[in-house]
């Protein structure tokens, strides 16, 4: 299995004042719409604080350059994308409604940031530093969904020969191919659609029973009752 590693942390440390994370956050928030305007490439840092309102070397105080600043730009995306509360969106016992949810988190997320999703696809291709916050970024993705696929394994819901890294970083590839392809490049796909097709092929890669679902079982147990006649006590 691949090793996890941590994403690199910033040069400079994180300000310590009230002002001071109202200041950073502005130069971030700054940071990406003159990204998002002018591309990576074509962005100076005399315009991302003019965009903020801020005199050019207060930038210097937070991050150390334009790569530092798109970092942390993405690490505000990776936290939304990862979506960490979709457990508390839906029945956590169900793996299948939990993976649907999963996915259409993420697929809701990327349409919200297509255009920053676009701009780190193009320059990962053409940035040494830009394509590791890539990959450090895809690790994330697998990680976390490789957790998801252990515990899985361990209740006897997902093939136990898998490894689930591998599994995660397969699937996780998948999903977000998909998303470009809907929200960068355009192909005309329905969000429900997506969903539904998605969460099958992560059940069917996973060899999910569809007897894992509780709204399955339940189902069926109201069908073998009406066909007896019987009802629950």
């Amino acid at each position: 299995m691949a090793p996890s590693e941590p994403t690199p942390t910033p040069v400079r440390e994180p300000p310590r004042t009230a002002r001071g994370v109202r200041t950073r956050a502005a130069l971030v928030r700054a940071a990406r719409a003159v990204f998002e305007r002018d591309g990576y490439l074509n962005a100076r840092l005399t315009d991302i604080t003019a965009e903020a309102g801020l005199a050019t070397g207060s930038f210097y105080t937070y991050f150390t350059n334009k790569e530092e600043v798109f970092a942390a730009v993405l690490a505000e995306l990776e936290e939304e994308m990862l979506h960490p509360h979709v457990r508390e969106m839906t029945d956590s016992d169900d793996p299948l409604a939990l993976i649907g949810a999963a996915n259409r988190a993420y697929l809701l997320a990327y349409q919200r940031n297509a255009m920053l999703m676009r701009l780190l696809e193009q320059v990962a291709t053409i940035d040494d530093d830009v394509r590791e916050l890539r990959r450090q970024r895809g690790l994330a993705f697998a990680e976390r969904n490789a957790e998801s696929i252990r515990d899985l394994q361990a209740r006897g819901l997902a093939d136990p020969e898998l490894d689930p890294f591998l599994a995660a970083s397969a699937l996780s590839a998948m999903v977000g191919r998909i998303a470009y392809s809907t929200y960068v490049v355009g192909e005309a796909w329905e969000l429900d659609d997506l969903v539904t097709t998605l969460t099958r092929l992560w059940a069917n890669a996973l060899r999910i029973p569809s007897e894992a679902s509780p709204a399955k079982r339940k189902s069926r147990a109201t069908r073998r009752r009406a066909k007896t006649g019987t009802t629950a006590a």
